[in-house]
């Protein structure tokens, strides 16, 4: 297996020093993932940026964690999953989505399904979902804005579970907490 290394600050390209140093005074650590993805300062610069702008979307807080949540598991990463569960509940998601998004099951409240079934549908169909899903996804009040923004989503968390699947990110320690981690279908045999 090709070991990847999570950069520090003092061991990070110099292109991506700066993004790391923004990532720590953001975060109050660099993450593991924002240290692999050092390797390369364009993904990190590409995968952060998003990050950001996602934050600035029309979606709230709530909506964007459900959205994160919803492609992550369909991503089936670990990683992504653990860390979404931790920013779903500080952003206030209900703890019945939380758990309907992590064991693939409905959502209760409509609204956040549909979000959910359009944001599958598209990672699913490649964005060939047609105009009937649109127009539902539509019809659950979301806006226009809101159909490029779920684009948005995709690509952010596509770049993150991506490099997780290839790199074998290392977990934070605070996803060993059992109400946060979670096993990825795949994997499920073996963790028995």
């Amino acid at each position: 297996m090709t070991k990847f290394t999570v950069h520090t600050e003092a061991t990070a390209p110099e292109a991506a020093k700066a993004r790391l140093a923004e990532v720590k005074k953001a975060w109050g650590f660099i993450p593991t993932l924002h240290g692999t993805l050092a390797e390369s300062p364009v993904a990190l610069d590409a995968y952060d940026t998003l990050f950001g702008l996602v934050a600035k979307s029309s979606f709230t807080a709530a909506e964007q964690q459900a959205a994160y949540l919803a492609i992550n598991v369909l991503h089936e990463c670990e990683y992504c999953t653990a860390g979404h569960t931790y920013l779903a509940r500080a952003a206030k998601l209900d703890e019945a989505a939380i758990q309907a998004l992590r064991n693939s099951q409905p959502i209760a409240d409509a609204r956040l399904q549909a979000l959910r079934s359009f944001a599958e549908s598209v990672v699913r169909k490649r964005g060939f979902v047609g105009d009937a899903a649109v127009d539902a996804f539509l019809a659950a009040g979301f806006t226009r804005e809101n159909v490029l923004e779920v684009v948005t989503i995709i690509a952010t968390k596509t770049i993150s579970n991506y490099v997780n699947h290839l790199t074998h990110t290392p977990k934070e320690s605070f996803m060993a907490d059992p109400s946060l981690a979670w096993t990825a279908p795949r994997n499920r045999a073996a963790a028995a």
